[in-house]
């Protein structure tokens, strides 16, 4: 119905993609530049990193690895690329500053944003004194020069501040960038252990070498004549103010195009909201309004396109909605929205337009929401379990019997799950539903699935036994397996919440145990699971089902006896 009203003054740029051909080819986004420039300077940072962790064993060895990291540095081909990924790195940073319309931003977010302010003004001293003393006097770089000439509180101290503004920034980079991948938040306590570790490594090397110096005696090296000296130090400040009146006259022209926007009496545009309306100089994206104005909105990766967590439905004219960039328009083709739905951090209404954030949590008195956990995406296996023939033993058995019945056959279920590794995550009526893959990887939850699926299997066929002569009717079950991307996360009110999994792989693996019952068979799974999991040969020919809820016929495999091993065994019934 949001895109029929949509098209009510024109249609909303539409995305289609044809996923049967290969992608074409697209130029490198900026997005694709921001990334490829900060992965060059942080290699840069993480072997200076590295090769000052080296002084801890000695000068000699710190200085041997300076020289061979030089030859590449130095050289033509890693001139262009470290000066370049900086060149084009600063240049992007100035552009976002600048179509930035407010500078309210999360903390981490802040404080990323005032350390790369910051690093031009200390690098200056480093770069004049190294790669400046090089470049103009051919004085190759030395430790015995940097350590010495920085060997008092005040040099040691820019030093240090020096690598950590550096290492922190590109380390808080990083972690926005990857966050919304599940290999991150798998491996993110490891990655939190090198970037602390590492830094301190680096200046317990530079404390040895100085140290060492002063037991050692200092080694001779290349020194600036005094006229080179007072040449690198004027280039020094030259920069310096080069660089703070150029940071100065971004902050003045944004500060004035914003005073000319409200003073002007340029034309505002109105954003409606479910709840409220507010009104917007032309050119501010929905997310920086709804920051200014103090509305929730989700927004995992910062702006920069990644997550689509920040997705909004746009109702409104076609004139008033510009056509997603090759960023946005990437991220919104591997969510599948359809096509009134946009980032709100790369969308910039030329009109008024209706906005929805599709995200953003529902009034929630009593408890906060819990956006740290709330839209994760990662690669999971579904397990569905469901109890047969329910419906007519509860006809004839007393209330607290089919208690029994179900507390022992969660308990079973339940048990064989966690035993194979995965956590069993609902309990409804009949039926248990768990998830393989929160803390591995896709592969390892498929075969972790398919042994829940053989233990599960052992367990109910041991109680079986005993079961038909109490009760009067055959215990039987029916399992389906499927496996790909899912959202985790926390849903519910109140304090009725529950950590589940939400997308197509859900309803896909419970429309494959529904179909197990149709089939006779104890266990259907995806060939996709199959083949992630290793065994795609161990179930015998795959089949084409057609899936209630999916566009496309799905492959799937049918275990009709026990297993081993995950291998099917025994004629089908």
């Amino acid at each position: 119905m949001g895109g029929a009203r949509a098209l009510c003054s024109g249609a909303l740029p539409t995305r289609r993609m044809d996923r049967r051909s290969p992608p074409p080819l697209r130029t490198p986004s900026r997005r694709n530049l921001r990334w490829a420039s900060g992965v060059v300077l942080m290699a840069y940072v993480t072997l200076h990193l590295l090769n000052h962790a080296l002084g801890i064993a000695s000068f000699a060895r710190a200085q041997a690895a300076l020289d061979g990291v030089h030859v590449f540095w130095h050289s033509l081909p890693g001139t262009l690329l470290l000066y370049g990924a900086a060149t084009v790195h600063v240049a992007l940073a100035v552009i976002a500053l600048w179509e930035r319309r407010t500078l309210r931003l999360p903390p981490l977010e802040g404080l990323r944003l005032l350390l790369g302010l910051a690093l031009p003004l200390l690098l200056a001293s480093h770069l004049t004194a190294m790669r400046g003393a090089y470049l103009a006097y051919g004085i190759e770089g030395s430790y015995a020069r940097v350590v010495w000439g920085l060997w008092d509180l005040p040099g040691a101290s820019a030093q240090l501040g020096l690598m950590l503004a550096a290492w922190a920034h590109g380390c808080l980079g990083l972690h926005f960038a990857l966050r919304v991948q599940p290999w991150y938040r798998r491996f993110s306590h490891l990655l939190l252990v090198v970037a602390v570790v590492l830094p301190l490594l680096a200046a317990l090397g530079f404390l040895s070498m100085g140290r060492e110096f002063e037991w050692t005696g200092l080694p001779p090296f290349e020194r600036p004549t005094p006229e080179q000296a007072r040449a690198l130090v004027a280039t020094e400040e030259n920069i310096k103010r080069f660089y703070l009146l150029a940071l100065a006259a971004l902050l003045a022209a944004r500060w004035g195009r914003g005073w000319y926007h409200r003073w002007s009496g340029r034309p505002s545009i109105a954003l409606r909201y479910p709840d409220r309306t507010v009104r917007v100089p032309r050119g501010w994206s929905v997310l920086e309004a709804s920051r200014s104005h103090g509305i929730a909105h989700l927004s995992a990766c910062g702006g920069r396109a990644r997550c689509s967590t920040c997705r909004v439905r746009v109702i409104g004219p076609a004139a008033h909605v510009e056509a997603p960039g090759t960023d946005e328009q990437r991220t919104l083709e591997r969510v599948r929205a359809p096509q009134d739905v946009r980032l709100a951090c790369q969308l910039r209404p030329r009109g008024d337009v209706e906005v929805t954030p599709l995200f953003a949590h529902p009034p929630n008195p009593g408890r906060p929401a819990p956006v740290g956990r709330f839209g994760h995406e990662r690669d999971v296996a579904i397990l569905f379990v469901d109890l047969r023939r329910w419906s007519g033993l509860s006809e004839r058995q007393w209330p607290f019997d089919l208690a029994y019945v179900l507390d022992r056959y969660f308990a079973t279920v339940g048990a064989a799950v966690r035993d194979a590794g995965g956590v069993p995550n609902q309990f409804v009526g009949d039926s248990v539903m768990a998830i393989f893959g929160l803390e591995t990887d896709l592969a390892t939850a498929c075969r972790q699935a398919l042994r829940a699926a053989r233990l599960i299997g052992e367990r109910m066929d041991a109680w079986s036994k005993g079961f038909e002569a109490q009760f009067g009717q055959r215990l039987d079950f029916g399992m389906g397996l499927h496996a790909g991307r899912a959202a985790v996360g926390e849903v519910g009110y109140l304090q009725t919440t529950s950590f589940t999994a939400i997308g197509e792989v859900v309803n896909t693996a419970s429309r494959l145990q529904d179909h197990s019952k149709q089939a006779s068979a104890r266990l259907v799974l995806s060939l996709f699971a199959a083949r992630q999991a290793g065994m795609a040969d161990a179930f015998g020919d795959a089949e084409l089902l057609a899936v209630r809820g999916r566009t496309e016929p799905l492959e799937v495999l049918y275990v009709h006896g026990p297993m081993m091993d995950g291998r099917a065994i025994g004629p089908a019934p």
